[in-house]
């Protein structure tokens, strides 16, 4: 059982009362998965040996308590269990997670608490199990709805257990978001819309759509410098791009950041507290935090030992698995904080990015930008990228960046 009250499971979750502010999360990176996908450069294991969940569920609470006496006290906003493949935990796993969280943060009764979930690890009793230890947000990775690209991406589900998945994650959780990968090799806008649309159709209020991206270090990548596949060319993947913004917006799930669509509302508070430029702390192997200390203003980061087992023995020797840690320099955060705010539609807080940085954004360099409709004003106290901006937002932020 968890120590907060749980909202009522058929009411709609609540926002904890988004009221625009940056936010303060907790990030807990559970590790495993039954498969490592190709195109995959997060810190994800497999192990074929069962992995003892209840030595790894101990060396969280050790982690969480030492991160507890970094922040001070402070009241989360939202929780997010990612992986990793975070549903391969037994329920009681998580209970334990989402308890130690309360007993060392204050945690409102209306917290959004998202796990992420496998389309392939879906089963009724283990969802069940979720949604009473306190998630009340599922995140699943469908990733595509048909089997050949299934196949292709590495993905262990098929296209009929992806919609048994959000069909029976819909039944269970008050809220539901899945992503897909589109611009994958050998798709057309006409595919991808029937696709999009078929998606739309499952979905509850929230979708996170990802153009397929090569990343060192992975797999495709090898496959992709051999030849062995080719990707959507620049125009092609921007007419995808600008095709998924249009007919998301037209069914109701516009974007509230570049890649992430949602009903009003439903927006993740959780990622929002990242686009915002709020504090969070980041708990498991890999993960990583940026919140102010207890007894000082400045952010700092933290980074933890990525390989499970060697931050299973930190944690057991130092009470944490922490290998990293910075502290940001004021003109540092508001460069971060620009890069993260200009992703989303609602753009940047100009008075706080020059109350981080303690200089406002170049005058004639913000001009320039406008002229060119790469950025445009919301009022007086915001700006954004445009659509046009969006495309290029990388060399837009070089350009407003100290």
């Amino acid at each position: 059982m968890t120590v907060w009250a749980l909202p009522d499971q058929h009411a709609p979750a609540p926002l904890n009362g988004d009221d625009g502010s940056p936010g303060f999360g907790v990030y807990l990176h559970w590790p495993f998965c039954a498969a490592k996908c190709p195109y995959c450069d997060f810190n994800s294991h497999v192990r074929h040996a069962p992995v003892d969940q209840s030595a790894y569920a101990d060396a969280f609470v050790r982690e969480m308590a030492y991160m507890r006496s970094l922040t001070g006290a402070r009241t989360v906003t939202s929780i997010f269990i990612g992986g990793g493949t975070p549903s391969l935990m037994e329920p009681g796993t998580v209970g334990r997670l989402l308890e130690t969280v309360a007993a060392q943060w204050t945690v409102p009764a209306s917290i959004e608490v998202t796990m992420e979930a496998n389309p392939q690890s879906a089963d009724a009793e283990r969802f069940a199990g979720y949604r009473a230890a306190g998630v009340n947000r599922l995140s699943l990775g469908v990733q595509a709805l048909n089997d050949g690209d299934l196949k292709f991406l590495g993905r262990l589900h098929d296209a009929r257990e992806a919609r048994a998945a959000i069909e029976l994650a819909r039944r269970t959780f008050p809220r539901l978001s899945f992503d897909l990968i589109y611009a994958r090799p050998g798709q057309t806008l006409e595919s991808w819309s029937t696709e999009l649309r078929a998606a739309i159709s499952l979905a509850a209020d929230h979708l996170s759509l990802y153009q397929l991206t090569i990343e060192d270090g992975t797999p495709f990548k090898a496959l992709y410098e051999a030849g062995r596949f080719a990707m959507p060319d620049g125009d092609l993947a921007s007419d995808l791009y600008a095709m998924t913004q249009a007919i998301t917006a037209d069914h109701g799930l516009p974007a509230y950041e570049i890649s992430n669509h949602a009903a009003p509302g439903a927006q993740s508070r959780h990622n929002l507290t990242y686009w915002r430029y709020g504090d969070y702390v980041g708990i498991g192997p890999g993960a990583h935090g940026r919140f102010a200390l207890a007894d000082d203003a400045a952010k700092h980061v933290t980074i933890t030992e990525r390989h499970p087992e060697t931050w299973l023995h930190r944690t057991q020797q130092d009470g944490h698995g922490i290998v990293e840690t910075e502290e940001l320099d004021p003109m540092a955060q508001a460069n971060e904080m620009l890069m993260m705010s200009l992703r989303l539609t609602e753009g940047l807080d100009l008075a706080r990015h020059e109350a981080l940085g303690g200089q406002a954004i170049d005058a004639q360099g913000l001009q320039a930008m406008i002229d060119l409709g790469m950025v445009e004003r919301v009022g007086n106290a915001r700006i954004r990228a445009t659509e046009r901006g969006r495309f290029v937002l990388d060399s837009v932020i070089a350009e407003l960046a100290h």
